[in-house]
């Protein structure tokens, strides 16, 4: 008797109620991570954004992964369409657009920020002081600039992130979603954004993910490392013989905050490049 080829549909599993047999694990560990970044607390702190930045590292690393098996490579390459194709497609451009602002928005005030702690180090005037932080501000300003721009580009995406169905673009699609929020929480917290209206921001997002927070609608949370230092810098500028005692340290949690958030962020771009291109050789073969 010839052997009856398995239904890749029923092998993979998924997230379908109808059938008894258990999830791939991989499909699991992909809902595991993404559950996990959409009941986490608000990335409201530096360290709570970095500890969402490698969530969205692992759930790349899950998304990938999960492209890698022959059954998802079946079922995508039979059942999709070139609409669904292309939808998978361009939000991978659109995460890794989102990306690069992040990371342009890390690195630009770094070489001005470092102008203003050899200053201070080296006892430098006050006028070299004072170049230095002003630099700084226009540096900043430049980044809330180009921040603002994204916000408005990630506002005007927010439809195509509804998920209407249970099926493998769907739980991509989710993925994309989580991914977006956090950068959009990172991008707001570079920004020292915060108070816009929770229900114009994420009518549309909110459907998916229910989140408890986001970080710009936070009134509550500390102040931000960008912010101690942008007002001490303005508070050098307006009294001149500020004292810099203080400011040293906020320079340089700053600087550590920067340097780890680059990391992480570079590290996840290469991540969703290697799932772009996962996805491409699915539907170039």
């Amino acid at each position: 008797m010839a052997a009856i080829e398995p239904n890749p549909k029923i092998c993979l599993h998924l997230r379908s109620n109808s059938f008894r047999t258990a999830p791939h694990p991989l499909v699991s560990q992909f809902e595991e991570h993404l559950n996990r970044l959409k009941s986490s607390e608000s990335a409201s702190s530096a360290s709570s954004l970095s500890h969402k930045v490698c969530g969205l590292q692992d759930l790349q690393d899950s998304s990938d992964k999960l492209l890698q098996l022959s059954t998802t490579q079946q079922v995508l390459a039979q059942d999709w369409s070139q609409k669904c194709v292309d939808e998978l497609l361009d939000g991978s451009l659109r995460l890794l657009d989102i990306c690069s602002t992040a990371k342009d928005c890390l690195v630009q005030p770094k070489e001005s920020l470092y102008e203003v702690q050899s200053a201070i180090r080296r006892r430098g005037t006050e006028a070299a002081l004072t170049v230095g932080a002003a630099n700084y501000l226009a540096s900043r300003k430049n980044v809330k600039k180009a921040i603002r721009m994204a916000l408005g580009n990630i506002k005007g995406i927010r439809n195509d992130l509804i998920v209407k169905e249970n099926d493998m673009l769907s739980m991509l699609k989710e993925a994309e979603a989580v991914t977006v929020s956090t950068f959009e929480s990172l991008l707001c917290f570079i920004s020292n954004q915060k108070g816009q209206s929770k229900q114009s921001r994420w009518s549309a997002i909110s459907k998916l993910m229910q989140p408890k927070r986001v970080a710009c609608d936070s009134q509550e949370r500390g102040t931000s490392e960008f912010e101690k230092v942008d007002a001490a810098l303005k508070s050098l500028i307006r009294q001149k013989h500020a004292s810099t005692d203080n400011l040293q340290g906020d320079l340089e949690n700053l600087e550590m905050f920067i340097q780890d958030l680059e990391t992480g962020v570079e590290c996840l771009s290469r991540k969703l490049i290697r799932t772009r291109v996962s996805i491409l050789n699915i539907f170039n073969d």
